[in-house]
């Protein structure tokens, strides 16, 4: 297992196509929607199984805070951990910038899994594209 920074166009291409796998074709989140104006100005990583490219995910400053999205893995390899090592790698460049905080509107069905990365449940439930939600915080300042 490895984390790559994205650096290439080749490279984001790979990440759009575990992003449009995992929420557009399994989830049904339409496509327009999951690429959005945002990926432009986000820092994108990708997790790579074998030398595969399996994972992804995204981090931009909202709010001076670190806002961590777009977490995904291919089905076919999600019992390898591999989501641990994307979120460690967006939550490294978030502090690379002098960020203190970071926040992300996790999927209920994936809270348990932020929870152990440390993050804290810090709102009710709410639904984006028809999945529920909530958004979810953690101190990066230690």
């Amino acid at each position: 297992m490895e984390t790559k920074r994205i650096t290439t166009d080749e490279q984001l291409e790979e990440a759009y196509l575990i992003r449009k796998t995992v929420f557009v074709k399994e989830q049904g989140v339409a496509e327009e929607i999951e690429l959005d104006e945002y990926d432009a100005i986000a820092d994108h990583v990708l997790v790579y199984y074998e030398n595969v490219p399996v994972g992804t995910g995204r981090v931009r400053i909202v709010d001076d805070m670190a806002k961590i999205e777009r977490i995904c893995v291919l089905a076919s390899h999600r019992m390898h951990k591999l989501g641990k090592a994307i979120m460690d790698e967006l939550e490294l460049i978030a502090r690379e910038k002098g960020l203190k905080k970071a926040k992300l509107h996790g999927q209920v069905q994936a809270a348990a899994f932020y929870e152990k990365q440390g993050y804290e449940v810090a709102s009710t439930v709410f639904m984006e594209e028809n999945i529920p939600h909530v958004k979810m915080v953690k101190d990066l300042s230690h």
